[in-house]
């Protein structure tokens, strides 16, 4: 699947917003990609998350369970790893920290891809990693949807995206949206 693919799938679900936002890593930015809207189609799901496991097989081997930060990576971590053949965890939010809960256990040396569906700055997708490692596995790769850094997030692990876009994005004080009087709003999962 080409990145034009990907992102024709993400217009046709009308899931590329334009506005003024405020994303979960407290950064603003005139664009937002609401994955909800593409995802809550099982067909495109499947094929998104199986695009993305060919890409993260093509750079790591095969990993014993795929993981997410929940919400939005829930169902990427579930198509991917249906792609993949292995089982999906998610990992959420507790007292602020990424923890697993409802009986999921990552053993000593289990290997790992780390997905998402969006990512900004990596910051979920490191925290997520950590919830791994912790444990004692071992993440061999990370994944997104869409990369909307332009490709600068760096987890420190290879990287898979089916889409990378350059995004601008700014801190509050240094919005141009704010600084004209807009108002950003959250569309996303964490408030």
């Amino acid at each position: 699947m080409t990145q034009e693919e990907v992102l024709e799938i993400f217009k046709k679900s009308n899931a590329l917003l334009e506005g003024h936002f405020l994303l979960t890593s407290g950064l603003h930015s005139d664009r937002y990609l609401q994955c909800a809207l593409v995802l809550r189609h099982p067909e495109q799901a499947l094929a998104l998350g199986a695009a993305l496991a060919a890409k993260l097989l093509a750079l790591t081997e095969k990993p014993d369970f795929v993981i997410a930060p929940a919400i939005g990576g829930i169902l990427v971590a579930h198509e991917v790893a249906r792609a993949a053949g292995v089982p999906a965890l998610f990992a959420e939010r507790q007292d602020g920290a990424l923890i697993l809960r409802r009986g999921f256990e990552i053993r000593p040396g289990e290997k790992a891809w780390v997905v998402e569906d969006v990512v900004t700055t990596g910051g979920s997708t490191k925290e997520t990693m950590n919830v791994v490692t912790k444990a004692g596995g071992v993440v061999l790769a990370a994944g997104s949807l869409i990369d909307r850094s332009g490709g600068l997030a760096d987890p420190g692990v290879p990287l898979a995206a089916l889409a990378v876009l350059n995004v601008p994005t700014f801190t509050a004080e240094k919005c141009p949206l704010c600084k004209a009087g807009s108002q950003a709003v959250k569309p996303g999962s964490r408030s």
